[in-house]
């Protein structure tokens, strides 16, 4: 693991005028490389929404976000630690750049995915989540970016799959105390992504990724405090410790690792495109695991969702 987390942070430019230089992908990382990171992120990133949704009655939901940063800190450490080090004077430099991407990131975003599982389903977080490309793109856009028509077309075809997805065809939405909550989550990971793009380049990306998972931690213990005086704890068993696992492990080391390498070598715009197909990912692992419902309206998003993924993502203008 250590090994292609090294190799996956890639070649990084240096600074020009005190300003963060923009990194370029790293050998053998082009763009179907950025894609296939961005794809691997948004495929696991699925499966946590039904991991949200499963435990949503047996572990309180700043609990499930509190452990399982514990459990990233822990799985990442021993990749992670000497690099740490070694850059401590860079990671103070930029502290204030490392609390805004962890309060987003880590602390806000799936902390407000886990509330939502206790009142919306699984199907409905992915899909509301589906949101956030909207937001990297006006980011990008705001940052001087040029999207082209092709990009654009492609993320408006996918946005009306989701949009009819949320809607059940009908474009007159009626929001759940969860989906308000997703929302909110939409926007702090759309924020988090578009905050990638201006990572200062001498950051490594295994320091960044364990300084960002300690700092959310460290930001969420307060609430979790709380959330032990007021709600408790929850039962060890192998129902509720082996979600949290995946989401420790895979969900947050792996998959953030790939999302914030894919973001530095094909851009938030572009990655956005490619989260477009969580939707659909979590709609069929909900539909498995689950037993929420899919029917032919489903079927027809999906299509239309992934037509705009294949749009939106490929080179060109």
């Amino acid at each position: 693991m250590a090994s292609v987390l090294d190799r996956s942070d890639g070649v990084r430019s240096g600074t020009e005028g005190g300003r963060t230089a923009s990194r370029g992908p790293g050998p053998g990382v082009g763009l179907g490389g950025g894609l296939a990171l961005a794809a691997l992120a948004t495929v696991v990133w699925s499966g946590s929404f039904v991991t949200s949704r499963a435990l949503a009655d047996s572990v309180p939901p700043v609990q499930h976000a509190f452990w399982r940063w514990i459990i990233a800190i822990a799985a990442v450490a021993p990749f992670a630690l000497r690099q740490t080090w070694r850059q401590r004077a860079l990671l103070r430099e930029h502290l204030g750049f490392l609390l805004a991407a962890s309060f987003l990131g880590v602390t806000v975003y799936n902390t407000l995915v886990n509330q939502a599982g206790v009142t919306t389903t699984a199907g409905n977080m992915g899909m509301i989540m589906a949101a956030s490309p909207v937001l990297m793109a006006v980011y990008e856009r705001l940052g001087g970016a040029r999207l082209g028509a092709r990009r654009v077309t492609g993320m408006l075809v996918a946005c009306v799959g989701v949009l009819l997805l949320v809607s059940g065809g009908s474009l007159g939405m009626e929001l759940a105390a969860g989906d308000l909550w997703v929302i909110g989550g939409a926007v702090a990971f759309g924020s988090y992504s578009a905050l990638l793009r201006r990572r200062p380049t001498q950051i490594s990306g295994l320091p960044f990724l364990f300084s960002t998972f300690v700092l959310g931690a460290l930001m969420l213990l307060p609430v979790f405090l709380v959330s032990l005086v007021v709600q408790g704890g929850f039962e060890p068993t192998a129902a509720t410790v082996s979600p949290l696992l995946y989401v420790g492990v895979v969900s947050s080391a792996v998959a953030f690792f790939a999302w914030n390498k894919a973001i530095s070598v094909i851009g938030a715009a572009r990655a956005g495109v490619v989260y477009y197909l969580q939707p659909v990912c979590v709609a069929l692992l909900s539909f498995a695991l689950l037993g929420e419902g899919m029917g032919r309206l489903q079927v027809l998003c999906m299509g239309l969702i992934l037509g705009g993924v294949v749009l939106g993502s490929a080179g060109g203008k």
